[in-house]
């Protein structure tokens, strides 16, 4: 009789931790361990070591942009130029390093240059987003949407509507270098990932951010400035962009100024709202972020080996944003 109580008093503790588990905190993560189990058994060939990597590979692009989009999206705002700005400075990383090795003999410092140069023009480009929205009061979809046109439209003009091609012979070793079988951008992704993460949490900018989306009219009168922490959001992602697009042109040694970066900010933005961040700002998590680009990542994948058409992953794409946004309100 006691060992039937204790049985059931022990089914009853398990019952009330299940309804007190933070669901939604960990959401993401166990969507991603859904996803993983579903794809070896639908692919034999899905758990395979290369599958794995060429998956971790083809995340990190739009993971380490959707590292800043979870910086913008968590003030409320939006940018949808990300894509653009990823062929255009991936044009100009490219033309200077094809200019700078006329005058420098090492291929390691030309590298330096175009990585400098990058990091540059996307952090500018960044900054004429965040102008545009705090100085000219603009909103975010609209600010963002026109960047986006002049930025492809820059990129296209720079390259007569072509590929650029690296003369740099270590530029295209760079990007399929491995280290210790991780490719080398996965390094890039989960280092940025642990740095923001850090900023996001423990720091006063953090803080900020979290306010100004939550309540802009508080964060004014808790004397928060802001218009710079939305500021430094733009110009944050802009400069994230602009690793992202030198990593991704060294992969191929070349841009493809027509087709680099096209629906990036799709991927970027997906990945965020699948990773938890409130898509009305306030709140979010930089790992959620890399869950919700894996989560993308295999779905590709899962996708193609199946053998769904890659013009139906866009839809897929849509269907599962909207999902996430939906699920968002009906909490709200």
């Amino acid at each position: 009789m006691e060992s039937v109580n204790s049985e059931e008093m022990d089914k009853q503790s398990l019952w009330s931790q299940l309804k007190h588990f933070n669901w939604q905190r960990y959401a993401s993560f166990i969507a991603l361990v859904f996803l993983i189990v579903l794809s070896s058994f639908l692919s034999p060939y899905f758990l395979k070591p290369q599958n794995l990597i060429n998956i971790m590979r083809q995340v990190s692009y739009t993971g380490i942009i959707g590292l800043g989009m979870t910086f913008v999206i968590i003030t409320a705002g939006i940018d949808l130029s990300v894509g653009s700005l990823t062929a255009f400075t991936g044009a100009v990383v490219i033309l200077t390093m094809n200019a700078a090795l006329k005058v420098v003999d090492n291929e390691v410092i030309v590298i330096l240059i175009g990585f400098i140069t990058g990091i540059l023009v996307g952090g500018a480009a960044g900054a004429f987003n965040g102008f545009m929205i705090t100085r000219g009061k603009i909103a975010p979809f609209i600010a963002t949407l026109g960047s986006m046109a002049i930025f492809r439209s820059m990129s296209l003009y720079i390259g007569n509507a072509g590929e650029i091609q690296s003369h740099n012979s270590l530029y295209g070793e760079f990007g399929m270098g491995t280290f210790m079988f991780v490719p080398v951008p996965v390094f890039f992704l989960l280092g940025l990932a642990a740095v923001l993460n850090l900023v996001l949490n423990n720091t006063r900018y953090g803080r900020y951010l979290c306010a100004v989306g939550s309540n802009q009219k508080v964060a004014l009168f808790s004397a928060i400035n802001v218009d710079k922490t939305k500021f430094i959001a733009y110009t944050l992602i802009g400069v994230l962009v602009g690793i992202s697009a030198i990593l991704l042109g060294s992969r191929f040694n070349a841009v493809s100024t027509s087709n680099m970066g096209l629906a990036f900010e799709l991927d970027a933005i997906a990945a965020v709202i699948i990773g938890g961040t409130a898509m009305a700002g306030g709140r979010g998590t930089i790992w959620g972020t890399i869950f919700g680009a894996l989560i993308l990542g295999i779905i590709n994948n899962m996708l193609n080996m199946v053998g769904v058409s890659p013009y139906l992953q866009g839809t897929v794409k849509g269907i599962v944003i909207i999902a996430a946004v939906y699920v968002q309100k009906q909490k709200q």
